[in-house]
């Protein structure tokens, strides 16, 4: 296949910046990011009436003619390794997946390979028509090493772009499952002095926070009330653990999906999460609350114990509605049977 010829005229009034102007009127069928349109100017690859222009910056008027030459895509500097995936629904534009806890998303200096990335890139091969000018796969969102559950990766550029753009208006829907210490409950004074958190009708809490970089730990995230990211996460109570209850199973809606949000939202609000070596602080269950092989069984919980079970978005090329499920892995399941077992 050669290359790709996307060709129109700017609109009048366009805004000062060639790579503005271009991410103001490019076809939407082009799906082309700003960053790309900005990477394909620096390339030599954009036209404007006739001449090219490496400028990102120039200037051009209403009713210019633009070119833009879209290379083939190049492969990935990534190895394909043939890792066994779980595969919820695929198609030529994207695929959704079911990760398994202690699987990375992308190869990092401390992960090179073993990750989701190479597993999809063995996976789909010649599928994979090109992000961002280089087959790859199109990671629009990821969830941490040591949490399980769904994930959509883009095929091809115009998923990529479509999925980016829901991603970032946060209209995709994401719920997790979570085992937390405590119970969230309104009728609770502390957490009526928690700063960020409220209830809504239902008994859910909400916690609304920025979130940042830790000032001291920059592998870790933290609630900020200065600045920050601004981060929303609604958790209503599933099912309650203990006499009297000390652990509750709650489902953790996104309205963001920041770093680590649910992590430090729940550590936060004073529910952190069983087995999370990070946020989860050094806590104990009060005694004889479990039986000793039900509290034994949550002190070995080896990761956190989170799962994305619920996952859904607009098809960004057909248009369709999709909304996947995904039940809870062998290690989280096998924990609530024990606590479920428990007199």
């Amino acid at each position: 296949m050669g290359a790709r010829i996307v060709s129109f005229i700017l609109a009048d009034n366009p805004p000062p910046r060639l790579d503005k102007a271009l991410s103001r009127d490019v076809p939407e069928s082009a799906a082309l990011s700003r960053t790309r349109l900005a990477r394909l100017i620096g390339d030599g690859a954009v036209a404007v009436d006739g001449q090219v222009v490496t400028d990102p910056r120039a200037r051009v008027a209403g009713g210019a003619d633009i070119t833009i030459t879209v290379e083939e895509a190049e492969d990935s500097h990534i190895g394909p390794e043939d890792i066994p995936l779980a595969i919820v629904h695929e198609d030529d534009d994207l695929i959704v997946v079911d990760k398994p806890a202690g699987m990375v998303v992308h190869p990092a200096p401390g992960t090179p390979s073993g990750t989701l990335v190479n597993a999809l890139l063995a996976h789909c091969g010649d599928r994979l028509s090109g992000v961002g000018g280089v087959r790859r796969p199109g990671i629009v969102h990821r969830i941490d090493k040591e949490t399980s559950g769904l994930l959509v990766v883009a095929k091809s550029d115009a998923a990529h772009h479509g999925l980016a753009a829901q991603f970032a208006a946060h209209t995709a829907e994401r719920a997790y499952m979570a085992l937390v210490y405590g119970v969230p409950d309104a009728a609770d004074p502390r957490l009526r002095g928690v700063r960020g958190a409220s209830f809504e009708p239902g008994n859910v809490l909400k916690i609304t926070t920025g979130l940042d970089r830790h000032r001291t730990d920059r592998q870790k995230q933290a609630v900020r009330f200065d600045g920050g990211r601004h981060a929303v996460t609604r958790a209503r109570v599933m099912d309650t653990f203990g006499t009297p209850p000390c652990l509750a199973l709650v489902e953790c809606r996104l309205e963001t999906g920041r770093t680590h949000q649910i992590r430090v939202h729940m550590a936060h609000a004073g529910h952190g999460l069983v087995g999370d070596p990070v946020y989860g602080g050094a806590r104990r269950l009060p005694g004889k609350a479990l039986p000793e092989a039900a509290a034994g069984a949550v002190r070995g919980f080896a990761r956190q114990a989170l799962h994305a079970a619920v996952l859904g978005f607009e098809h960004p090329v057909s248009g369709e509605m999709l909304r996947f499920e995904a039940p809870l892995p062998e290690d989280f399941d096998t924990l609530l049977g024990v606590l479920r077992g428990a007199p």
